[in-house]
């Protein structure tokens, strides 16, 4: 069983060619009004990887259950699985950034690549990252860029406008450099992220992973730990716990069916693992909402 009561927001553009879009939320919310079947204020997950960038006003937005206080100069970086939810009667304004992850590989740099994928890796990094001063001219360049009548070489102009941007964006989000970064630990990390993404419902045993990576558990938890300050397991665990939220939050499932949907066949094991380790029950945290 998987967890498809929450919505899947695929990328859609209104030229269809093209694998990158740029649009005020003024039309995010025009467009949905032309589309029954889809509400941004109701929990959905994204295929693709969006920004949105607040240049006025103040509000809310909630990813994976999570509530951001955003103002102007916020970015909110949301990465493709992730499930979020536009906030009722917010008071701002901006602009989004939607792009594939296939434009990413086209377009972007190797080595840009490395440092775009740990901004956008949302186990280890925050969405928000606030009181940007770049926007403004980024948001600039981008709608000029759109908007010009000569269209030579305008998909790369676009996607290095936005690795320039993102890579900014990093170095302002982070304040301990990556210059040191070990790069096949880094791919290692990734693939081990991956994997339990793919996996979790089968699988929560750490070897069956090392396995998989070819790697003995003592290095992965190793690697692990490098990027996380903690262990495989708990990386495991934590995601089996945020699955579980999402399923909860978004979906009409009963109890019993999203602990099979997370991987338990047992209901009583699946309230053990979820008290433990959020200290309270699943049916509490339901009726906490």
């Amino acid at each position: 069983m998987a967890l498809k009561n929450i919505p899947n927001v695929a990328f859609k553009s209104n030229e269809g060619d093209t694998d990158v879009e740029f649009f005020d939320l003024a039309e995010l919310f025009s467009r949905v009004a032309k589309d029954p079947n889809h509400d941004p204020k109701q929990p959905h997950r994204i295929t693709f990887f969006a920004l949105m960038i607040i240049t006025n006003g103040k509000g809310v937005h909630q990813v994976d259950l999570k509530d951001y206080a955003i103002k102007e100069g916020s970015v909110l970086k949301i990465a493709k699985g992730q499930v979020h939810a536009f906030q009722p009667n917010f008071q701002y304004s901006g602009y989004l950034v939607v792009f594939t992850e296939d434009f990413v590989l086209r377009y972007f740099s190797k080595s840009s690549i490395n440092y775009i994928s740990h901004l956008y890796n949302y186990h280890i990094s925050e969405p928000l990252v606030e009181n940007s001063t770049f926007n403004n001219i980024f948001l600039e360049q981008l709608r000029e860029e759109f908007e010009s009548d000569n269209t030579y070489a305008q998909k790369e102009i676009i996607s290095k406008l936005l690795e320039i941007y993102l890579l900014r964006l990093e170095r302002h989000a982070h304040k301990t450099p990556l210059d040191n970064l070990n790069t096949t630990h880094q791919t290692l990390f990734f693939n081990f992220k991956d994997l339990v993404e793919k996996n979790y419902v089968t699988t929560r045993n750490v070897k069956d992973y090392a396995d998989m990576l070819f790697i003995s558990t003592k290095h992965l938890n190793k690697i692990v730990k490098e990027f996380t300050l903690n262990t495989a397991k708990h990386f495991i665990d934590n995601f089996v716990i945020l699955e579980t939220k999402r399923a909860i939050v978004s979906t009409d499932y009963s109890l019993k069916e999203v602990g099979y949907a997370v991987g338990f066949d047992e209901v009583t094991n699946f309230t053990k693992f979820f008290k433990k380790h959020m200290g309270t029950t699943p049916k509490q945290f339901k009726a906490s909402l």
